[in-house]
């Protein structure tokens, strides 16, 4: 079968050096779903122009013109020096100065292939992300009940994404591998993640539980992207229908993984200090033009839970006890967790204990 020729993402500037470094940067990604050339003039863009189809075109404020604004161009960028520049109304900006990864994701993202490209490498697999900016609201507890829940139907995985879970502790369980090493086993040993895969994924019932990684650094250095071909893989190698993911703080662009979520449960609680966080993280949301993601938030006030027992006896207290009995109620409530969209009426709703 012939190779999909990808479409080009042109990028003009007349600082020779900025252009090459970015285009040569912008094309080693694994995950550019673009083919990027590089222009230091404007009569060669120009030229090229003609003849050929541009997907995207990001280009300085020095070398806008009119002609260019004429060009056969399905989206036209414009790199700004850090000021915002004089922009007509239907015109998209931003900064020059930022970071390489950052300016792909803004482009990527103006585009939406990117992101429609890595969620379509799921294929059927859902991804339910539990995620909240207040500590100690049950956030694992409930998580863990509600990938049990799920897995009672369909194959599921849990992972905890936080830097010190306590599940080795809360589990009685101990492994020589973890998390880390199915990531690292994906990039450079694709071809052993299924061995590893078996050996490393422990059963609890019906529910694959990953253990997670013992040093933090191997969170924070792991993109969304990245994280979103290693969830690729685990489908492919392990078919799960769905990922439940325990999101904690350390976990790099925390609202670009929650972007790619089905459905965010977002536990909170009613004092003052976790409205002010809960509020805080929504503003952020909107600062990232990531208003989206507070459509997806289901709100949960979470009954608290007694722990009697570890291990396996856990898991059990979790599932036939009150946050069993809360998770298996929300479950029948919610559209977006029984594998619907969420629909008018369930946006920002709150499950009450």
């Amino acid at each position: 079968m012939m190779k999909k020729e990808k479409k080009i993402f042109a990028i003009c500037d007349l600082e020779e050096a900025y252009v090459v470094h970015l285009a040569d940067y912008l094309n080693q990604k694994p995950d550019m779903p673009f083919r990027v050339m590089a222009f230091t003039q404007l009569d060669s863009l120009i030229d090229y122009a003609k003849g050929n189809e541009i997907e995207i075109l990001l280009i300085s404020v020095e070398a806008m013109t009119d002609e260019v604004r004429s060009l056969n161009v399905h989206r036209t960028i414009i790199l700004s020096d850090g000021e915002t520049p004089n922009l007509e109304d239907e015109d998209l900006f931003i900064d020059k100065y930022q970071d390489s990864d950052t300016i792909a994701r803004l482009v990527c993202g103006f585009s939406g292939q990117a992101n429609e490209r890595l969620k379509d490498s799921l294929g059927s697999c859902r991804l339910i992300s539990v995620y909240s900016p207040i500590g100690r609201c049950g956030k694992t507890f409930f998580s863990l009940t509600l990938a049990q829940s799920i897995a009672q139907a369909e194959k599921t995985l849990y992972l905890n994404l936080e830097s010190c879970s306590g599940l080795e502790g809360l589990l009685k369980a101990s492994w020589r591998e973890d998390l880390a090493d199915l990531i690292h086993a994906s990039r450079t040993e694709p071809e052993n993640l299924h061995a590893m895969l078996e050996g490393i994924v422990k059963c609890f019932g019906n529910l694959d539980i990953c253990p997670p990684p013992f040093f933090p650094e191997d969170l924070r250095e792991t993109s969304a992207a990245e994280w979103m071909h290693f969830f690729a893989a685990l489908v492919q190698e392990a078919g799960y229908q769905t990922i439940v993911l325990d999101v904690g703080d350390q976990i790099k662009d925390i609202p670009e993984l929650l972007k790619f979520s089905s459905a965010v449960c977002f536990p909170i609680l009613p004092d003052p200090v976790s409205r002010a966080k809960v509020s805080q993280f929504e503003k952020n949301l909107d600062a990232l033009s990531m208003s989206e993601i507070r459509m997806k938030l289901i709100r949960l006030y979470l009954p608290s839970v007694t722990v009697h027992n570890l291990g396996a006896s856990l898991l059990d207290d979790l599932m036939y006890g009150s946050m069993g009995q809360f998770v298996r109620q929300m479950l029948e409530e919610s559209t977006a967790l029984s594998r619907g969209t969420i629909n008018e009426s369930e946006k920002n709703k709150q499950y009450h204990k």
